[in-house]
């Protein structure tokens, strides 16, 4: 495979800043993460330094398609299967306020009342990656999303247990790369910054 896969988490919101976990909830940038989204492109086009991708699929929420317009991106598509990890009842809260009744809690570790499973989250990455692996044939592809759901597509890239994306960090508006070496997966890089020009 000589092309590869860009990973780019939507700029900041103010749920993000603040720690509040954000899936279904249609929450817009703020002008801290517009201007990181213009810084995000900035990075993308040097990194690229090449002809337009192949494909660019956004989640529907609006800080996703938002970022990737801000980035100078042509979206091609836009899936609920890009979208962010379901949160459930734990929609809007904060990791301190959920281990005020849920001691330990992780969303890598404890169930999602309401919402979805690691192992459903992982399904809907693998359809992600199937359809980006089929496009990458024809050069590259660029994914706009979220941050856990992003850091589950590495893991998932990498042939790792859904679970296993707690360890990839991926800051508002980081990017991140995947491809292979001689058919095997490959993380070329993790959570580049956006470039302040």
């Amino acid at each position: 495979m000589d092309h590869v896969l860009y990973l780019l988490r939507h700029g900041e919101t103010e749920w993000s800043a603040t720690g509040r976990h954000t899936g279904r909830t249609d929450v817009p940038l703020t002008a801290e993460g517009e201007r990181q989204a213009r810084d995000a492109g900035v990075t993308l086009a040097r990194l690229r330094a090449g002809s337009g991708p192949a494909l660019v699929v956004t989640s529907p929420r609006e800080r996703a398609v938002r970022t990737a317009e801000l980035a100078g991106l042509t979206v091609s598509e836009t899936t609920e299967d890009l979208a962010e990890w379901d949160y459930g009842d734990y929609e809007g809260r904060t990791t301190p306020e959920i281990r005020e009744t849920v001691p330990g809690w992780t969303v890598w570790t404890h169930p999602m009342t309401g919402g979805e499973s690691a192992e459903e989250v992982g399904a809907r990455a693998r359809r992600v990656l199937d359809r980006a692996t089929e496009a990458m044939s024809g050069g590259d592809v660029v994914l706009v999303g979220h941050g856990h759901f992003s850091r589950v597509l590495i893991a998932t890239w990498l042939r790792l247990p859904p679970a296993a994306g707690v360890h990839f960090g991926l800051s508002a508006a980081g990017l991140s790369v995947l491809g292979d070496e001689r058919g095997e997966p490959q993380l070329r890089h993790l959570n580049l910054p956006p470039i302040t020009e």
